[in-house]
């Protein structure tokens, strides 16, 4: 990073924000699972939600980087030194790539911690975003565009994470909206295809269908994603991992036909799929959120990788009204457990 972008700094922050999301047919993003299944043709589905994680860009001490970010400690390294193995070493990585000093990241999110929505990935997404924009002079809107930003985001997680990655949650933050992406498994192909399942002028119905819980335990997500990839590394659960594949193409053709009777039980069927390979996909209180959706008519899946984090329903909007209630009651018996105020985000990551 030059002296002339840290002068840029030193007049103005350079902000950017990105949403998380919840998902449907995870995993399947992660090259591991979809470059040996692409004859059955992988797909993810996610809906970016308005639950933002912003980033600001500010000077600092010449040759130093700072970190702030909601839920962890501050970390300050000299430039040159700053680890990847910290807790906020993926942001240090990031900051690397563009050989950022004299800056202070400041990150805050909106979702809960570590809530099994993509959180970290859409910090990276959104601070890809603010120093691409920073390179670019920090004139509103320019230096980047939402495919080369999710495609890079994902590269460096990729390059530092300890887990095979996948980048379902970056092409979320990247792009917002309801889409379903089709994981490409040619050499001469774009690594994604995206295809929109709801439109924008449709989405605040389709949040009349929509219940977003956090059942108030973070999530581990690595351990749970690395024993699927153990399992499917040692040709256990391929069978199951086909029936994920047409799960999720099925659902998104119930979805796009606004039939969410039939799109709720190819929910329930997906999460039934993953019990099997990893019972503890939910833990206690998410069993209980989603035994209660199936017997009111309505899907209920994990986020992410499951394992704490989030649970989200989809149903009939009479059912979700149902539903809504019980699953209240239901999380007012643990500690931070709650529905999250949400909508559908339609705009993607946001440079200001």
């Amino acid at each position: 990073m030059s002296d002339t972008h840290r002068r840029v700094l030193e007049v103005k922050t350079i902000e950017a924000l990105a949403p998380c999301r919840v998902d449907m047919g995870g995993t399947l993003d992660i090259p591991t699972f979809h470059y040996p299944l692409r004859h059955l043709k992988p797909c993810t589905f996610n809906i970016a939600l308005d639950l933002k994680t912003q980033v600001r860009l500010r000077a600092y001490d010449k040759g130093r980087i700072r970190i702030s970010s909601t839920g962890f400690d501050d970390a300050e390294f000299a430039a040159d030194t700053a680890p990847f193995d910290h807790p906020l070493g993926l942001m240090f990585a990031t900051a690397a790539y563009f050989n950022a000093q004299g800056v202070h990241i400041e990150i805050d999110s909106q979702s809960p911690i570590r809530s099994a929505l993509g959180g970290s990935s859409v910090a990276v997404v959104a601070l890809v975003a603010a120093f691409s924009n920073l390179m670019a002079g920090g004139e509103a809107g320019r230096g980047f565009n939402r495919r080369a930003t999710a495609l890079l985001a994902y590269q460096i997680e990729q390059s530092v994470a300890s887990v095979p990655c996948g980048i379902q949650d970056q092409l979320a933050a990247a792009y917002g909206g309801v889409n379903v992406w089709h994981l490409q498994g040619h050499p001469d192909r774009p690594v994604f295809r995206r295809k929109t399942v709801i439109r924008k002028n449709a989405h605040r119905a389709l949040e009349r269908h929509m219940l977003v819980a956090y059942c108030g335990k973070p999530h581990l997500s690595a351990d749970i994603n690395s024993r699927w990839v153990k399992q499917f590394l040692a040709g256990r659960y391929r069978d199951l991992w086909a029936e994920i594949i047409v799960c999720t193409r099925r659902f998104v053709a119930a979805l796009a036909d606004h039939d969410f009777t039939r799109a709720a039980r190819l929910m329930n069927n997906e999460t039934a799929i993953r019990k099997k390979m990893t019972p503890d996909v939910l833990d206690r209180l998410g069993h209980n959120l989603a035994d209660t959706a199936m017997q009111h008519g309505c899907g209920a899946r994990f986020t992410g990788a499951g394992g704490g984090g989030c649970v989200w329903a989809l149903g009939e909007i009479e059912n979700i009204d149902i539903l809504k209630p019980l699953w209240e009651e239901t999380l007012s018996s643990k500690d931070e457990a709650r529905l999250l105020d949400v909508a559908i985000d339609s705009k993607g990551v946001v440079v200001r």
